[in-house]
Parts: structure tokens; C-alpha cells; sequence
């Protein structure tokens, strides 16, 4: 039986969720990250945030890499003043985050940055970011979707080559692109909602929207296909 690849998901650090009787610091993951990884065909290991210089070590026995959705990006990673509208600041899991992304790109480990992800990826390469934007999060709490259109010729645009309506839970996106990212989908108001790499850099894509949330697999599949 051939072993089916490890793929890293990065997690949130909470100061306290319930569960039981308890109320305790944890660490945290919506459960469709795992889920839609095991259903793509590989195994799931959830990443704690820790030391940024354990990035390396951590990655090592990782066949490939998600790094999840989440807060916003504390705009001193890129150089910002802090908009009245960003959210409060993740240290913990910036710093964690981004050596990650970081180590992921020295070793060539395949990488799915998914909304906040895509987001550190842009930054973690000297990029920025828009801190607020309407129209792509309908409702507190509450995925809404619209459509995003792949470029042809990218590798996004081969995973997805038509046009499709993805969930969507964000209200900052790319701003100046990161050294090296090509833009590989675009929604209807021009937003970057897809980055990547040229191939001779690995396999590296950013998505702005959450495919745990999809039934579409193919995001997915692919990233494990390039761990396999």
C-alpha cells in the first residue's frame, strides 16, 4: 500500500476556548482543514505555533505544507500603519507562520496558503497588503462566495481552468505583489485572489478564498499530488 503524504496544517493559538469543564489556552483548527486534506488523499499534522527557529525542523518529516486562514497580518510585517479597521495582532503566529513559509520555500516543500496564508506568503516575499476592502465577507461569521476567474497558462489555471464560485470570509487581500508571485486569478472587481510562483521555484500557491469549505477537492488534490 503506498503511504499516503504528510501534510502540515498550521493551527491558531487561542488564549481560552471551553470545552467540558475547562477553559484553557488551546490550540486551535476548524476541522475542515484535516477533513479536506485526508479526503484529497493525504495524512494531516496539525502545527502548533512555536520558536520561529524551529520552522525547519518542524517541516522536515512533512511531505508538503497548508497554511490556514485566520487573522489579520499585523501591517509592521509589511511596513503599515495599522488601518482603524485591522484586526488585533496574532505575534505568536506571524512569526510562526511566516519562518514556516520561510523554510517551506528554502527546502521545497509544496505550499497551499489559504486566505491568511496567501496573505503571509505576499508578505513573507516583501509584498503588502490592502487592510480593508468590501464586498468579499457577507456577514459576520458567515462564508459568502463569488466567482474567481483562473490566467491562463498559470498553475492555478490548470488545477481550475473555468470559472468558479468559491467561499470567501476576507476583508484584506494583496496589495503590492511579493518579489517572484504571479497573479493567477482575479474576481470580478479585479482583487488578486490567487498567487503563485513560476515552476522552477516549486510548487507554491496562494488562494484567497477557503476550499476546506468546498466540496471542490482539486485545490487540494493537487497540492497532495505534488507531495506524493
Amino acid at each position: 500500500m503506498t503511504a499516503r503524504p504528510l501534510i502540515g496544517v498550521s493551527t491558531y493559538l487561542e488564549s481560552g476556548a471551553r470545552w467540558g469543564v475547562w477553559e484553557l489556552e488551546a490550540v486551535l483548527l476548524p476541522a475542515a482543514y484535516p477533513r479536506l486534506v485526508q479526503r484529497a488523499g493525504g495524512l494531516a499534522l496539525l502545527l502548533p505555533p512555536d520558536a520561529p527557529e524551529q520552522a525547519a525542523a518542524a517541516l522536515a518529516p512533512l511531505d508538503g505544507l497548508v497554511v490556514a486562514g485566520g487573522p489579520d497580518v499585523d501591517p509592521a510585517r509589511y511596513g503599515a500603519e495599522r488601518s482603524p479597521r485591522t484586526g488585533p495582532p496574532a505575534p505568536e503566529r506571524d512569526a510562526w507562520e511566516l519562518a514556516l513559509i520561510e523554510a517551506a520555500l528554502a527546502a521545497g516543500v509544496p505550499l497551499l496558503g489559504v486566505c491568511r496564508g496567501m496573505q503571509l506568503l505576499n508578505v513573507a516575499l516583501g509584498g503588502t497588503l490592502v487592510q480593508h476592502l468590501d464586498g468579499h465577507a457577507e456577514k459576520v461569521g458567515v462564508f459568502g462566495g463569488h466567482p474567481v476567474k483562473p490566467v491562463p497558462g498559470t498553475l492555478y489555471g490548470g488545477i481550475v481552468p473555468e470559472e468558479l464560485t468559491v467561499p470567501t470570509y476576507h476583508h484584506q487581500a494583496v496589495e503590492r505583489l511579493g518579489a517572484g508571485l504571479v497573479p493567477s486569478a482575479y474576481a470580478a472587481d479585479g482583487t488578486v485572489e490567487a498567487v503563485e510562483l513560476p515552476a522552477d521555484r516549486g510548487w507554491v500557491l496562494g488562494v484567497q478564498w477557503h476550499p476546506e469549505q468546498s466540496e471542490d477537492l482539486r485545490v487540494m488534490q493537487a497540492l497532495v499530488t505534488a507531495a506524493s
